[in-house]
């Protein structure tokens, strides 16, 4: 969009916040770059330039606005809605692996030469991966700074800086503020007081956003142990690279408050790209409802509650787990499955407030359990043992960086794996917002009640209108019944 220049200068004059994350806008005059929602008097049109994103505008020497604090918008939506190289590209990146692993690694995992990846993303975003990880390092860096009162070394560190030299000298490159002054900033700012160790933080989102299923599905089929529903917030264990953590998620005006206990500062930039993975931040309502309620049939559903977001998962091996617990049972039987699964397999954890018990079980972990352990049918054990054996040995990849196309075949080809099966997993695992489930209960019955044709087949030609949002279009239809995933928790 950000070539669009008219178009821009639209947003930027109108402040639409709509547009945060789309695009940048870099003032000539003052070197300042802003989100397009910015505050503060738009400048003139001859003065403004565009970039794509917040490292391309850092590398063309612009520093972030302290008003709307621009690197702190909502990401773009097209990284979640493509499966291009580009776009899984920015999912990898976003999850932290140029630090872990470098360019190499991220290449590797994409499947391209270093220097391929470095043409795509300069050539689309105007900045190549180190530049990217940079500037979510200066991010990450911030949040620390502004949250915790962790020593700036330490923040260094854990931000994945490999200096403090080169920390400060990016701190205030980007902020045109050293390290200190921002703390001092934040420090003399309203701050609401947390208890030590936990980093309180705000999670940005594209209004509108309704809740309520959102956050109903994630407690309804909440895992005990792993998951809960307390006092207005979501809570669960992550498994991050450098070590655990217990996040708590509760939807504000505006914004979702995010709590994260983590026991590694360094897993901030992963736990909070996860946390906004789950709850599909960074998705565009607006393109979304439009494509939808441009269907007669389910424009009534769109208007009495829009903004529906897909309730996704912080990480595709559990969850792809978890699908195979809940075929052709009910949401309290799987979660019966899952919850023995983690007693008897997942690592303990210590919750303060002694809700949480455990991590969900690794692939690595449920390698070695016994099928005859399992309350299962003998035909769904098998299936169970061959996907934790394809993910724990490499054979089946579903992370972040995975092709949707390439993992839906490598699904379809496990024993026990059906259309609907590979469908949920493609929707809330893979993230492809175009996955569809025409055979799923809750979908068939809402198609009875609107018209729609009964068929699997049939329903799927319906759907071709609501591509390429058709995962939002399920969960409009999931409406239809009267179901606890469709309902905030009280």
């Amino acid at each position: 969009m950000h070539t669009d220049t008219e178009r821009c200068v639209r947003a930027v004059q109108s402040k639409d916040a709509r547009f945060d994350g789309w695009f940048f806008t870099a003032v000539l005059t003052t070197r300042i770059y802003c989100r397009p929602s910015c505050p503060v008097v738009a400048p003139k049109a001859r003065n403004m330039t565009f970039y794509p994103s917040a490292a391309a505008c850092q590398q063309a020497g612009f520093r972030a606005c302290k008003r709307c604090r621009p690197d702190t918008s909502p990401g773009s939506p097209e990284w979640n809605a493509r499966a291009d190289s580009v776009a899984r590209a920015m999912r990898l990146i976003q999850d932290g692996v140029v630090d872990r692993e470098g360019v190499q690694g991220l290449a590797a995992r994409l499947g391209y030469s270093a220097r391929q990846v470095e043409r795509q993303l300069l050539a689309e975003l105007g900045a190549g991966p180190l530049a990217l990880a940079r500037s979510q390092r200066a991010q990450t860096a911030r949040l620390l700074i502004e949250t915790t009162g962790l020593p700036m070394a330490e923040v260094a560190f854990a931000a994945g800086f490999s200096s403090i030299r080169t920390f400060n000298d990016t701190v205030r490159e980007v902020f045109a503020l050293a390290p200190g002054e921002l703390r001092a900033r934040a420090e003399r700012g309203a701050r609401v007081p947390v208890a030590p160790g936990v980093i309180a933080l705000r999670l940005p989102y594209r209004a509108p956003l309704n809740p309520s299923n959102l956050f109903g599905h994630l407690a309804a089929t909440a895992v005990p142990g792993v998951e809960e529903w307390r006092d207005g917030a979501y809570r669960r264990t992550l498994t991050l690279p450098h070590g655990h953590g217990i996040v708590a998620l509760s939807p504000q005006p505006g914004h979702i408050d995010c709590r994260l206990s983590l026991t590694d500062p360094r897993d901030l930039t992963q736990a909070v790209s996860r946390c906004r993975r789950l709850l599909d931040l960074d998705a565009d309502p607006v393109a979304v409802d439009g494509r939808l309620r441009s269907d007669p049939l389910l424009a009534p559903l769109v208007d009495a509650a829009p903004g529906r977001r897909v309730p996704r998962t912080v990480d595709a091996a559990e969850f792809a787990v978890r699908a195979v617990l809940g075929q052709q049972v009910s949401t309290a039987a799987a979660r019966t499955h899952a919850a023995r699964l983690v007693s008897a397999h997942g690592a303990p954890v210590e919750d303060p407030e002694g809700g949480l018990t455990h991590l969900f079980p690794t692939p690595e972990a449920l390698s070695g359990l016994d099928p005859e352990a399992l309350a299962l049918p003998r035909s769904r054990r098998a299936t169970l043992t061959t996907l934790v054996t394809a993910l724990a040995d490499g054979s089946l990849n579903l992370g972040e960086g995975t092709d949707w196309e390439r993992a839906r075949v490598a699904l379809a080809a496990l024993p026990g794996f059906g259309p609907w099966t590979v469908e949920v997993i493609a929707m809330r695992a893979l993230g492809d917002p175009d996955a569809f489930l025409p055979t799923d209960l809750g979908i068939r019955r809402a198609a009875g009640q609107l018209g729609l044709p009964a068929t699997p087949a049939a329903l799927t030609a319906c759907a071709t209108r609501w591509r390429p949002w058709r995962a939002y279009a399920v969960q409009y239809l999931w409406t239809v019944d009267d179901h606890p995933i469709n309902h905030l928790p009280t």
